[in-house]
């Protein structure tokens, strides 16, 4: 792979970084290759637990590099995956792990729709926020912006965003609570790695499982929520996490979850 990705491990925590600053970190279709698969890498690797997604200090990703989208017509250009790959079009909703999104200068296009993929989002100061597919004559690239979007921040918010292509600040996000802080750009990286280490407290069992229950309930009837609700459950009364969650309580010390 080129360097357009990065991928480093530290104490359990994967920080991956969109690397392409002379672009403003616009995906190429290389590059979309290469996000895709270092996300899956990331989902396996067993020495992760949490995922830190970012960009080079002043942007996170200036979205589809269109330059490079004009070298194939668009009455011939494929799509990157039938619907049914979801792993193709939604990478960072299918890793099993919490992906925390550190959003540093401008999201736009497919950057915003990676940003609504993240679990948690936080933002720097200089953060900026577009889905501007109808200004390209397009609909949001992944699929996110029609369907997780709205319900991220409500349908007539959503639809000004996505009507409008306009651009929203990281004040603006954070009142919209589409993200959860924003700090200063210097602090940003910090913060993310603040809340990793306090996601890494708890157990990777229950976070893998409450992260697909959160996703696919947004999504199904309360009915065949509650029966996925009760299988997942019934897997934790059993899991290695839930004895040792049980345990480090009653002998006040901290958990040693190993994810079984």
């Amino acid at each position: 792979m080129e360097d357009w990705i990065l991928y480093e491990v530290e104490d359990e925590i994967a920080t991956i970084t969109i690397n392409r600053p002379e672009k403003k970190n616009a995906m190429s279709y290389k590059m979309l290759g290469d996000f895709i698969a270092v996300m899956d890498r990331a989902g396996k690797d067993e020495s992760v637990r949490i995922v830190i997604l970012t960009g080079t200090p002043g942007s996170f990703c200036a979205g589809t590099d269109l330059a490079d989208l004009a070298t194939i017509p668009g009455e011939t250009r494929g799509l990157r995956g039938s619907a049914e790959e979801k792993t193709r079009w939604w990478p960072i909703i299918s890793c099993p792990k919490p992906v925390i999104g550190a959003i540093d200068g401008p999201a736009v296009g497919m950057g915003a729709e990676f940003t609504s993929q993240c679990d948690i989002r936080i933002a720097s100061t200089r953060a900026r926020f577009a889905w501007n597919f109808a200004h390209r004559g397009l609909v949001p690239d992944t699929g996110a912006g029609s369907w997780l979007l709205p319900r991220l921040i409500g349908t007539s918010q959503a639809f000004w965003l996505l009507y409008s292509g306009e651009f929203i600040s990281a004040q603006q996000a954070h009142e919209l609570k589409y993200v959860s802080g924003v700090f200063e750009p210097e602090d940003l990286m910090d913060e993310a790695r603040r809340m990793a280490s306090m996601l890494l407290q708890g157990s990777p069992f229950s976070q893998t499982r409450i992260k697909s229950l959160v996703y696919e309930g947004l999504g199904i009837p309360v009915d065949q929520h509650m029966e996925n609700h009760t299988k997942a459950l019934a897997e934790c009364f059993k899991s290695e996490d839930h004895k040792e969650g049980v345990a480090s309580f009653l002998e006040r010390r901290p958990a040693n979850f190993v994810g079984k």
